[in-house]
């Protein structure tokens, strides 16, 4: 007998978390490891951020919350979209989960029945298709390569949009690619989605604080408010504010939308920690400036690995506009075989290679939708990303 459901077998388990516990678990056998495949910052939670968990701890605020969220995070996450983008939520237009993951898993189990269609531009993150088959829809993967900056055209859009077509997912800045929509290019979107009113639209914005070169943030209701009615707004404390563990997403959509999640997640994990949700309301609404130090921390460290990259046979890397990812092309390298007599033909086993022979742990494109590239997460010191990168240069100079 079969113990397993059958939804379990149209998804596959998370290869980002897969490489990273196979280079967990090499570093522990005594190989020399740098592991650049985790999209986690190196940087510890602001002090005033753990501070604020410490008071909650010690006020008692030790409790179940409403599902939705506390109402003082509800009403600085509308204070955020308030102060951010100009969005006016309510609080009741707001929910909170257990990170970002779980706020898109509650919008397609809430929305989605079999046949419905989610377009999703490629490279896109590992689990947005999953979640997408765990709600019995379909995935509809639009690529958009290098020569397009990693971004989907307004023609792209159009064309995919079909009479089941039921969500078009954004991720902006985008993992894994770093690429981020200007306001020119939101608006181009939006007038697409503007003529097709029944097509919802989901927009991850998780790493848009994490910008760099003067680039500007913006959220497709920010520059298109006539899709508030059909948007969810989805950003969250984990990437910029240092706090992965802490687990908090939010979302600001319409009233209706924000009580079919909460329901869902009523039946499921309930509210997130407490004092997780008093934590991140001082990371909303306390000071900031820490996250200005991050920032530009993490855009040398860009300038630098792309620059390390481009020095490496093979690889062509372009320069991201945010998050803390770069997604070179390795199409080069492909068909050669590594110093160690490995065969290189595909990014699979480009990565693998990488890992086995020079202890650099990185993440295939395949995983991202998006074959012949690899990606590099950047946020960790400077003297492993140079180490890295120089293994990354022996490595490529020893394919023949």
């Amino acid at each position: 007998m079969n113990l397993t459901a059958e939804r379990l077998d149209r998804i596959a388990p998370s290869q980002t978390i897969a490489i990273t516990a196979k280079a967990r678990a090499l570093k522990a056998a005594g190989k020399n490891i740098i592991s650049l495949s985790a999209g986690e910052p190196d940087f510890d939670t602001p002090q005033n951020v753990k501070d604020a968990a410490i008071r909650a701890i010690q006020a008692g605020d030790t409790k179940y919350t409403d599902v939705a969220g506390t109402k003082a995070l509800r009403e600085a996450a509308a204070g955020y979209f308030k102060r951010e983008h100009g969005i006016d939520y309510k609080p009741e237009e707001i929910v909170v989960s257990t990170g970002g993951k779980q706020v898109i898993f509650n919008a397609m189990l809430a929305t989605m029945g079999p046949g419905d269609e989610a377009i999703i531009p490629a490279p896109c993150w590992v689990s947005y298709p999953d979640i997408v088959a765990l709600a019995e829809g379909k995935s509809v993967i639009v690529p958009a390569g290098q020569n397009q900056g990693f971004k989907i055209t307004p023609e792209q859009l159009e064309a995919a949009i079909t009479p089941k077509t039921k969500w078009f997912i954004l991720n902006n800045p985008s993992n894994p690619t770093g690429a981020a929509y200007s306001e020119s290019e939101l608006k181009a979107l939006a007038e697409v989605l503007l003529r097709h009113p029944d097509v919802w639209v989901f927009t991850d914005d998780i790493y848009e604080k994490l910008v760099y070169g003067g680039f500007q943030s913006k959220t497709i209701v920010e520059v298109e408010p006539r899709l508030r009615e059909r948007t969810i707004t989805m950003n969250g404390c984990s990437k910029a504010w240092a706090m992965t563990g802490w687990r908090i997403g939010f979302a600001g959509a319409p009233v209706a939308l924000i009580k079919a999640m909460d329901k869902l997640q009523g039946q499921s994990t309930s509210n997130t920690s407490s004092i997780s949700q008093a934590a991140a309301v001082e990371a909303l609404n306390g000071p900031q400036e820490e996250l200005e130090q991050m920032r530009q921390v993490y855009e040398k460290r860009r300038d630098l690995v792309v620059g390390l990259l481009n020095k490496a046979a093979g690889i062509h890397c372009l320069v991201p506009e945010g998050a803390f990812y770069v997604f070179p092309s390795v199409h080069a390298c492909l068909g050669k075989t590594a110093a160690s007599g490995k065969k290189i033909d595909t990014d699979e086993q480009f990565v693998t290679a990488l890992l086995e022979d020079e202890g650099v742990a990185a993440v295939h494109g395949s995983a991202f939708m998006f074959p012949g590239h690899f990606r590099i997460s950047y946020a960790t010191d400077d003297a492993s990303l140079i180490e890295a990168c120089t293994r990354i240069q022996r490595f490529c100079a020893g394919l023949k």
